[in-house]
């Protein structure tokens, strides 16, 4: 008999036993003669009792044993997977000696505790800064630098760094408010365009402000340039110094309001330019950085991706197989809406989404079944995946949350 001792707890196995699996551990123990060799597979050897020790859980070598004298491996619900894992890649044995229903139920918790572990890492990335305090020591400018970088990006370090971050929402707030009011017909007089303009340069001075600080604290060029808020931040800004440059572009003797309107009015600029001015709308994105309900969303949405594109496709199966079936119902009607397939779609779309603006509407009974069957499969549709989106919703805003209380 072979006396093995694990974490203080005798086992004897027989040598012939051992012996059936020589790639295994024990099996190799059992099979050597070279004394070197053998001290080498084990942590220590007492020679008076003859004797190998291993410093290894004892409770998870008790299946290990049990593998030894039966030549099943035995796998249990209770026990941590990462852990198990570990103990018989140590002693050699493959998940394969396990029975089949005990394997599939195994690798589907050791699935589920991948996935759990790979999205409690992704939702510590979320929080975590691209920089941090220790990264500006011994670096140009360092405490000027680390200054900074508390101020913008670190709320919590100080009372200027929290009116900061308030000023940040203020400001979004403003810009969005005044660009909403430009579009308003009594507020483009030139008193209410003046304002607007005055407006509109004090949010972009404080955004430009904003971001030159941020690029001055950071600590890697590239990795400032790769961040998501950053590049949201620069969205933010570039509209108005291209709508400067482009109000500027074709300016000549004219005044600057008369120059304008023929630019937008005469030549394909002007269209360039309103494009460019719809852009502040992304302003409001600026918000995600201090607001946890948009991190969990835009956190979800980027974990659920799959679920996501499988909604969409299924409803662009429902749109074209509904259109399909409405048209061929209702094609002979006089003055019907469904003249072709495409222009069901609108039909089929607002009847999936059961919206139902009733602009277009079947006339005869079996194109109103039709109607009601594609309803009905809209309920189901969007029942589905929004609970699922629901919930890890609320469980990613819920560990966001206990994150930020944490840090």
């Amino acid at each position: 008999l072979l006396n093995i001792n694990v974490g203080g707890k005798l086992f004897q196995i027989a040598y012939k036993v051992l012996a059936q699996y020589p790639i295994t551990r024990l099996g190799k123990l059992a099979l050597y003669t070279d004394p070197v060799k053998k001290l080498q597979l084990c942590d220590d050897y007492l020679v008076q009792k003859n004797e190998y020790f291993f410093d290894r859980d004892p409770s998870i070598f008790h299946y290990i044993f049990h593998f030894y004298r039966s030549g099943v491996l035995w796998v249990m619900d209770e026990m941590c997977p990462s852990n198990f894992v570990e103990e018989i890649e140590y002693w050699g044995i493959h998940l394969k000696y396990s029975q089949r229903c005990c394997r599939i139920l195994f690798e589907e918790k050791q699935d589920e505790l991948n996935e759990y572990l790979k999205i409690q890492k992704d939702l510590e990335a979320e929080l975590e800064p691209l920089d941090t305090g220790t990264q500006f020591d011994g670096k140009f400018l360092g405490g000027f630098r680390k200054m900074i970088w508390n101020l913008i990006e670190n709320p919590y370090s100080s009372i200027p760094a929290k009116i900061i971050a308030v000023m940040s929402s203020f400001f979004v707030l403003i810009s969005i408010v005044g660009m909403t009011l430009s579009t308003v017909e009594e507020m483009k007089n030139k008193t209410g365009k003046m304002w607007m303009e005055q407006m509109e340069m004090i949010c972009a001075i404080f955004f430009t402000s904003e971001y030159l600080m941020r690029l001055i604290s950071s600590s890697s060029f590239k990795n400032f340039l790769r961040a998501a808020f950053n590049a949201i931040d620069l969205v933010a800004i570039l509209p108005f110094y291209i709508q400067l440059l482009f109000e500027n572009l074709d300016e000549g003797d004219m005044h600057y309001h008369e120059e304008l309107h023929k630019v937008e009015n005469v030549s394909k600029l002007g269209k360039v330019l309103k494009l460019i001015k719809l852009m502040r709308i992304f302003r409001i994105l600026k918000l995600a950085r201090h607001s946890t309900g948009l991190r969990a969303f835009s956190f979800t949405m980027r974990q659920c991706y799959q679920q996501v594109c499988c909604l969409l496709l299924f409803i662009a199966m429902g749109v074209f197989t509904f259109s399909a079936l409405i048209h061929s119902v209702e094609h002979d009607v006089p003055g019907t809406d469904f003249t072709s397939i495409p222009y069901a779609w609108w039909w089929a779309a607002v009847s999936l989404s059961t919206v139902g603006y009733g602009d277009t509407v079947p006339d005869t009974i079996l194109g109103r079944m039709v109607a009601f069957v594609c309803i009905s499969f809209g309920i189901i549709l969007n029942g589905m995946p929004i609970s699922i989106l629901y919930n890890k919703f609320s469980d990613y805003y819920a560990k966001l949350k206990s994150h930020e209380m944490s840090q």
